[in-house]
């Protein structure tokens, strides 16, 4: 069983930036495609970004691409998310997964099987 704990939340005024990282219990976690995603108050869950085992492949929702980057460090258990040029509508709490599907590219939520409990980012204006 992959146990997550996101870190790295917090407050940040607009058009500053954070680094969330996510660290995995177990050694497991580096055949793992893995995932961020986000839910603000009253709004379903959404796909923020995704990278492959190898860290090869990544991929974005569109409306974080060019200002987020997610990356891996699978000699430390380790997935982390930058985020550059914070909005407001960023605002929401982060949660990594971990996907044991092929479909893990899709960025549908419903593909990952283990979840981070979150971290929140709060981006005042």
């Amino acid at each position: 069983q992959v146990q997550l704990v996101e870190s790295g939340g917090g407050l940040v005024q607009a058009g500053g930036s954070l680094r969330l990282s996510c660290a995995a219990s177990t050694r497991t976690f580096s055949d793992y495609p893995m995932g961020w995603f986000r839910q603000a108050p009253g709004k379903e869950r959404e796909f923020v970004a995704a990278i492959s085992w190898s860290g090869g492949s990544t991929y974005y929702a569109d409306s974080v691409k060019g200002r987020f980057t997610i990356s891996r460090d699978r000699a430390k258990n380790t997935v982390y998310l930058q985020m550059n040029s914070l909005k407001p509508e960023d605002t929401a709490v982060y949660y990594c997964a971990a996907s044991g599907r092929n479909d893990w590219y899709r960025g549908s939520w419903d593909s990952y099987g283990y979840w981070g409990r979150g971290t929140q980012v709060t981006v005042s204006s």
